[in-house]
């Protein structure tokens, strides 16, 4: 039989560990709703504080970001931001390029629109084996990732000019990120539509 005082000191033991466990959870969750505000020629997106911002990796590039992996990936997910002035190539051949780089076999795709305070966008959601550009973009290199995703965003700012948002990684990760992209630029799930050319 356990004595009073040893029962007592196991349930304050046991309490102590829940409320560390609690802590850690809501500190987390808090960082998790934390934004900072990234400036962008433009556009000022509302980042979340766990996304870490990357030096660009090339002139094509405004900005970059790193997002955590989330349980079950093994790498990271990375979002990069451009824009070519005007509306660099047009709506349809970006999205076409977005879809095609990804196999044909076992590719889902889905292409909706919205608008947002910026301006209306086009949102292209891509999953399967995603032919990833290795080295620089002028040699054309690929690696075949499966279990990939993208979403691809082309933000057309009124009077100003495009602006590319491209989120890519493991399709755990990306989908997890999905919605903070949205919010990001001010986007709604709920408010899209079909896209229609």
């Amino acid at each position: 039989m356990i004595s009073p005082t040893t029962y007592r000191r196991v349930l304050y033991s046991v309490l102590g560990i829940c409320l560390a466990i609690y802590a850690c959870t809501a500190d987390a969750a808090e960082d998790a709703a934390k934004t900072n505000d990234v400036k962008i020629k433009d556009i000022t997106l509302k980042v979340p504080a766990d996304w870490k911002s990357a030096p660009p990796s090339n002139r094509l590039r405004l900005a970059q970001f790193e997002i955590p992996a989330v349980k079950g990936d093994k790498e990271p997910a990375e979002l990069v931001i451009s824009s070519f002035g005007g509306t660099g190539g047009g709506v349809a051949a970006n999205v076409s390029r977005w879809i095609g780089q990804f196999n044909s076999e076992g590719r889902k795709a889905k292409v909706s629109q919205g608008e947002a305070k910026d301006g209306k966008y086009v949102i292209v959601d891509i999953s399967g084996t995603y032919n990833k550009s290795i080295g620089p973009p002028i040699l054309r290199k690929t690696e075949a990732v499966p279990n990939s995703r993208m979403i691809g965003v082309i933000l057309a700012v009124e009077g100003k000019a495009y602006y590319f948002l491209k989120l890519t990684g493991p399709d755990k990760t990306v989908a997890a990120a999905a919605d903070a992209l949205r919010t990001s630029f001010g986007a709604s799930a709920k408010d899209e539509k079909p896209f229609e050319q």
